[in-house]
């Protein structure tokens, strides 16, 4: 069960940068039937790797954003700016979203935070409604929302959270024809018709962040354990890529399982590798089965790992009890925010960044109790970097949870 982690050299061809971004889960992808947990393929033919996005992602990793320092939905990295002065038009607008899913508790949060931006801009006399459809994590579904908004033809935007890359590109294709501004965000499509694309850095940084971390803070031959949820998502895979390229070049033992997001099968497999000899380590691709993972060391009565998670309520909460070594990175929550707002600014014929590239920055341990502090009271499936402190309805909408 034990995996290599010898990474390719060669670098696959780039899809384009429109097909990066994916959401923290993707249950699009089934994952591997849950029966004796199994590592997943050999990296010396990693697909998902790419040398050129790794390098970008990294590099941008260090640029201070431009945009309004305490408005970070509104930022952006090293932008090509677009001209959308021909959009522009008086008048609420009606906004068409055809939505992968609210499947997840990251899904969920952002769609709270969306409907709280949705309620500023219809007061505002910006949007007059938003219609929106929910594929329920299906691409024929989506395909067929989106369709049905053209066929319809009262839509003045389309925004389009894709449920997975290529098979919603003809789809996303067929929307810009309208003529019509297309907003994309979250995960992307392989074409560069919408007006913009809208996500935090991506996958390799979020990689490169969580390896260095576990790096700095281990010795080579030390184990680490990766756990991660699906296979075959654009952003999940790169996010192991990443990590994987750096453990092998530090010469730290590393072994990944794909889990499901299963609370029982996190446990079986750090006990299983805790069987085996010292783990210290664990590595997470989303924050997902964060404190099972931790409980399995508490039952085995041996030392707490290192460990990176997200900056999902419940492993903040965890860490911050059990004091361990740890990282919480991010794929910015408040992304949710953003289509919506790239919307005013298009109508308003102001220019938008054609790639949005947001802000993507790990909660550290200096920073654990301000985040904490910021959302006491908040469900453990809350994500504490989701930018909606300033909209209506804080802090309440977000703590009682209720799906619009």
């Amino acid at each position: 069960m034990r995996r290599s982690t010898t990474i390719a050299t060669a670098a696959v061809a780039m899809i384009g940068v429109f097909a990066l971004a994916g959401c923290t889960t993707d249950p699009n992808v089934a994952p591997p039937a849950a029966t004796d947990p199994a590592p997943s393929e050999s990296a010396s033919a990693n697909e998902w790797f790419d040398q050129e996005v790794f390098d970008t992602q990294d590099a941008q990793r260090g640029v201070a954003p431009e945009g309004p320092a305490d408005e970070p939905y509104l930022q952006y990295i090293n932008a090509e700016m677009v001209d959308t002065s021909g959009y522009a038009s008086e008048g609420a607008k009606k906004a068409c979203f055809a939505n992968a899913s609210i499947s997840n508790p990251w899904r969920q949060t952002g769609w709270i935070t969306m409907n709280q931006q949705l309620k500023v801009l219809q007061e505002e006399g910006v949007i007059s409604e938003m219609e929106t459809r929910d594929a329920q994590d299906s691409d024929d579904t989506q395909i067929a929302d989106i369709d049905y908004f053209i066929a319809e033809g009262g839509c003045d935007v389309f925004l389009i959270s894709p449920n997975s890359t290529a098979a919603m590109t003809p789809a996303v294709e067929r929307a810009c024809e309208t003529g019509k501004p297309v907003i994309v965000f979250d995960r992307g499509v392989q074409t560069d018709c919408p007006v913009t694309f809208i996500h935090p850095i991506g996958g390799f940084a979020w990689g490169i962040d969580t390896a260095e971390f576990l790096i700095e803070n281990l010795e080579p031959g030390d184990k680490v354990v990766g756990l991660r949820i699906l296979p075959g998502v654009d952003v999940l895979e790169q996010r192991w890529a990443a990590a994987e390229k750096l453990f092998t070049e530090a010469g730290i033992d590393a072994v990944d399982y794909f889990t499901g997001a299963d609370p029982a099968e996190i446990k079986s497999i750090i006990s299983d590798e805790l069987a085996k000899g010292d783990v210290k380590g664990i590595w997470m691709d989303a924050g997902d089965g964060a404190v099972a993972a931790i409980e399995a060391f508490e039952d085995a009565g041996v030392d707490y790992p290192v460990m990176t998670g997200e900056d999902e309520m419940s492993f903040l909460r965890k860490w911050k009890e059990t004091g361990l070594t740890g990282l919480a990175p991010v794929y910015s929550n408040f992304q949710w925010r953003t289509p919506l707002l790239a919307a005013q600014k298009i109508f308003a014929g102001e220019e938008i960044p054609k790639e949005w590239v947001l802000p993507q920055s790990p909660i550290t341990v200096d920073e654990l109790d301000q985040y904490l502090a910021a959302n006491e009271g908040m469900p453990d499936g809350h994500y504490a970097k989701f930018g909606g402190e300033n909209l209506p309805g804080f802090p309440e909408v977000w703590q009682q949870r209720q799906i619009p």
